[in-house]
């Protein structure tokens, strides 16, 4: 009543409040980041809690990899959007039958009516011995979906930087011939559903690789020049470089309109090589300030996940227990702002 009241008194101040507002939110979701929710962790906090952090550090998205139905229910009604995973073990299952899709939809999906479900993400870096699961899996969800009235639910499927056989140059990107015995029909799929293609891109393991002779800052995003000229395009970060390498090859296999979206990306903060606080921190930050920027190829906003939320004690000893943005205190590992 008291906001009909002021409109009443002052309709063109009233109005341009509410635009300002609007424009406000538009900008604030145009610089935000996703990042990636795992749980492989015995020391963790609540999902309650994590709802609160994902809320007070400006994640309007995040991806979890499978349907934890706690996860689920804390994050009903919150207004962030989720990327949810079926898992690699029921592929299998979601493949042999349209049945079978359309329960573990109503199980995991329609049973969390609050949740703002953004992606489906059928699989995570399918080992290729796998794969003849994957495309099968991702139609039958697909059509249990529809069924559902959740077309707006897009499916997909997530990808390992492995699958690129060329980085450089760009205009070269090409899947490897192994990745390509499957990934024809998934860029098929995802061309015709008109969903996008999710990949885990990790420039640190690019790095440490040393698959070529490569100064550091390349990595960083801190080179302070071009590193690699591909015809009238300059690039100065491999992450940029990556992401226009991949768009290149799912091009090659007709997927001209086949966006990409960056699942996982991130830097290490102990166990490894190159692995610290200081460079886990440079990395994710210039991340966050360069894909609202897109790539040389493609100067739009880059859908990106940073990896990972939290440091997980359950996982392999070294790097892969040292990615997180937070300890399962809480506290920040290191300061880094989201919304630049």
């Amino acid at each position: 009543m008291a906001a009909q009241g002021a409109a009443a008194a002052s309709p063109l101040g009233f109005d341009m409040v509410l635009l300002l507002g609007v424009f406000a939110a538009i900008l604030a979701r145009a610089a935000a980041v996703g990042v990636c929710y795992g749980t492989s962790g015995d020391n963790l906090p609540p999902p309650s809690t994590v709802v609160d952090m994902l809320r007070e550090n400006g994640f309007s998205i995040v991806r979890l990899y499978w349907p934890d139905p706690a996860a689920l229910g804390a994050l009903a009604g919150s207004g962030i959007r989720v990327v949810v995973g079926a898992p690699n073990d029921v592929l299998p299952s979601l493949a042999a039958s349209q049945a079978a899709a359309a329960e573990w939809v109503r199980q995991n999906i329609e049973a969390h009516p609050g949740v703002t479900f953004r992606f489906l993400v059928v699989g995570n870096e399918v080992p290729v011995g796998e794969t003849q699961h994957l495309v099968p899996a991702m139609e039958n969800v697909h059509a249990a979906l529809a069924a559902a009235g959740l077309r707006h639910v897009k499916v997909t499927t997530a990808i390992s930087q492995a699958t690129i056989a060329v980085h450089i140059p760009p205009s070269a990107g090409e899947f490897t011939e192994e990745a390509k015995s499957f990934m024809s029909y998934v860029v098929a799929f995802l061309e015709r559903t008109r969903a996008p293609l999710l990949a885990n891109l990790y420039p640190y393991f690019v790095y440490t690789y040393n698959l070529w002779s490569m100064d550091m800052n390349f990595a960083l995003f801190t080179s302070p020049e071009t590193v690699v000229q591909d015809g009238e395009y300059g690039y100065q970060n491999l992450f940029e470089t990556t992401v226009d390498a991949l768009y290149t090859a799912v091009e090659k296999l007709g997927g001209a309109n086949v966006r990409v979206v960056v699942s996982e990306t991130g830097w290490p903060t102990a166990g490894g090589v190159a692995a610290s606080v200081e460079n886990a921190m440079t990395y994710n930050q210039n991340l966050v300030n360069h894909v609202r920027k897109g790539t040389p190829r493609r100067p739009r906003k880059i859908e990106a996940y940073v990896f990972a939320l939290f440091n997980e004690d359950l996982k392999d000893a070294g790097v892969e227990q040292n990615w997180g943005l937070f300890y399962p205190s809480t506290d920040r590992v290191y300061p880094i702002s989201f919304s630049a």
